[in-house]
């Protein structure tokens, strides 16, 4: 970061979740995808939270129809809570403490049309303004539960400025599946990003280093992203706009240290039920018992 520079700090985070989510068919008929839940907390709070976690301030929801659910899980149940309360229910009462935001920390956009993740986060350019912004995909839980990915960001972006992505080694054979960093030097967890190459054959990627759902993004973003430039799958992808802000400002990729489940994927779900389960005093040693009776 230069000198003298006065680097804003991320106060906003997009979260796109307008998707149909149609790989958890038939569940997702009635239930959002990002509402599905990871043992006993829907994937979207997991998200929230790890945003809460890093000093983010406002959640802005980018939405589409059907979610209403969403909307309503972050409302206060005063017939829920007026009813615990009056049976004694302290404990369940505690639960939904990280369900009620503050007012007006919440917004909600809607998309009106699935035209890629890109022009999710431009439909958010109103509230996120001249701001630098947080983007996180709940689909991807990143788990880190003493030390959030997005936290372990921030603190980098308070070195360097300009654009932050989190990235983490994946094997050669699955570089198909996702946006591989083409890499500059690295210090520490950080690495300067020359360019982006977007689900290479594998042999063909230049690295190994494959985002993962979070980026730290300056606010010049959006008008790149106001331009309407279609990529891959004929969407406006927000990995093309990122690419032509490199050389404009700094744009580092973090390696994140820590758990990562595809929740987009059904066995990816399913694996972080079972990895969370097994993390939990509560629930944990019944669950491993039976894993070890039935699993072999």
């Amino acid at each position: 970061m230069k000198k003298g520079h006065v680097l804003k700090p991320v106060k906003k985070a997009v979260f796109p979740v307008g998707g149909m989510g149609t790989r958890f068919l038939p569940a997702t008929k009635a239930v959002p995808k990002e509402m599905l839940p990871v043992v006993d907390r829907p994937l979207l709070q997991y998200a929230v939270d790890e945003a809460l976690a890093a000093g983010i301030e406002q959640m802005i929801f980018v939405t589409g129809r059907g979610k209403a659910a969403l909307e309503d899980y972050f409302d206060v149940a005063a017939e829920l809570e007026n009813l615990l309360r009056a049976r004694g229910k302290e404990v369940e009462l505690r639960v939904l403490e990280g369900t009620r935001l503050s007012p007006g920390s919440i917004a909600y956009v809607r998309q009106q049309e699935p035209a890629g993740l890109g022009h999710a986060v431009w439909c958010a350019r109103h509230i996120t303004g001249d701001e630098p912004f947080a983007v996180l995909l709940p689909d991807e839980l990143l788990w880190n539960p003493t030390d959030p990915c997005l936290a372990q960001m921030v603190r980098a972006r308070n070195e360097v400025g300009g654009t932050v992505i989190a990235v983490m080694e994946v094997p050669e054979k699955e570089t198909h599946r996702y946006g591989i960093v083409d890499p500059g030097a690295s210090h520490g967890a950080l690495t300067e990003v020359k360019g982006f190459v977007e689900k290479p054959k594998p042999g063909t990627a230049p690295s190994r280093l494959a985002a993962v759902g979070r980026y730290l993004i300056e606010p010049e973003c959006m008008a790149l992203l106001a331009e309407g430039r279609r990529g891959a799958g004929g969407e406006i992808q927000l990995t093309d706009a990122l690419a032509q802000l490199i050389g404009r400002q700094p744009f580092h990729a973090y390696t994140y240290s820590g758990a990562r489940f595809d929740c987009g994927d059904k066995a990816g779900h399913v694996t972080a039920n079972i990895a969370l389960a097994l993390a939990r005093p509560d629930i944990g040693p019944a669950v491993r018992a039976w894993l070890d009776a039935n699993v072999r």
